[in-house]
């Protein structure tokens, strides 16, 4: 599923199943020791589509420990996203050379719940999510957009060092296109030299009870 939102640059490895009784991998042991049941087995699945994306860019096995925002750490040279969600793990990768960053999210496709939806959506997105749900109803737009939203932040953070709240990004949605544009309505200054960021562009899928969204960054 997920291949198909980003560019040939990025490498994909999904799962729709875990593997019953899988341990963690060494080195990340500790951080699922206290986790319930289904929280392990989604890392521990996750984690290891992440190795397989890394080995398909030739990277030997080896733990993936987590940064300041829990956000993965991956070998110098490579971006990377992981993801999971019921019924699905996924993990993209890419060498620097090729992207500067990229994002990944998934989402079981149902509404969001109570109180949410206020909570990620600001001016104008609410008229927008009813234009779209009138238009296209089988779509759960305000999951859609949820996800979407992590996304763009999973995607901004390695490029800047800094929180990007629900809040701080106006989305806009191609339903035809399946695609999205978030407006970045915060600085966007990077740390690593490159322009800075004022949209973030995306595409999406809802397929087999899933909310599936993407966004990549160019070199």
């Amino acid at each position: 599923m997920i291949e198909a939102l980003l560019p040939p640059a990025a490498v994909t490895v999904e799962a729709f199943s875990d593997i019953p009784g899988e341990a963690p991998y060494p080195g990340e042991e500790d951080l699922v020791a206290r986790a319930v049941e289904g929280r392990r087995r989604e890392f521990v699945t996750a984690r290891r589509c992440a190795r397989e994306a890394l080995a398909r860019l030739g990277y030997a096995p080896a733990a993936i420990r987590p940064g300041p925002k829990r956000e993965p750490r991956w070998p110098a040279g490579v971006v990377g996203s992981i993801t999971h969600c019921a019924g699905y793990r996924a993990a993209a990768v890419a060498r620097d050379t090729a992207l500067a960053s990229l994002g990944i999210d998934a989402e079981p496709h149902g509404p969001l719940p109570d109180g949410v939806g206020e909570a990620v959506t600001v001016a104008g997105e609410p008229e927008l999510l009813r234009r779209l749900s009138h238009a296209e109803p089988s779509v759960h737009w305000g999951r859609l957009l949820f996800s979407a939203k992590e996304s763009v932040y999973k995607a901004w953070y390695p490029l800047t060092g800094r929180w990007l709240g629900f809040e701080e990004a106006e989305l806009s949605i191609d339903p035809a296109a399946r695609s999205f544009t978030a407006r970045l309505l915060v600085d966007g200054a990077r740390t690593d030299g490159g322009p800075p960021l004022t949209a973030l562009h995306g595409r999406y899928l809802v397929a087999d009870g899933l909310v599936v969204t993407a966004v990549s960054i160019e070199r």
